[in-house]
């Protein structure tokens, strides 16, 4: 065996290796025409094949999963937020300006 590295597989790739793997290929000749670290790796996607079926071989999201009831703004809604939240600093330049030339009037 070589040094193992870094990398992720697409889903496909990992269901391609699975299901030869499944139809009787072995996992060492596997591990070594799809260049991966471990012969271990196609026992693990196996696993969670058989487990979860074809979407436990999907990608994850990284971190912190979203607390249970917090909704996250779509994307019309976020569209929306961000014109809004540049509509407000262009108000706050304006007044900050207008602030600044009624203080010259006054000296």
């Amino acid at each position: 065996m070589r040094i193992p590295k870094q990398g992720s597989f697409s889903f496909e790739v990992k269901l391609d290796v699975v299901r030869r793997f499944l139809a009787g290929e072995t996992k060492v000749d596997l591990a070594r025409e799809f260049d991966l670290s471990s012969p271990k790796l196609i026992e693990t996607w196996a696993r969670k094949y058989r487990q979860e079926g074809e979407e436990g071989l999907r990608p994850k999201r990284a971190g912190r999963p979203t607390k249970p009831g917090v909704e996250r703004p779509g994307p019309d809604e976020l569209q929306q937020l961000r014109r809004e939240n540049e509509r407000l600093r262009a108000e706050v330049a304006y007044l900050g300006k207008l602030r600044a030339l009624r203080a010259q009037k006054r000296r």
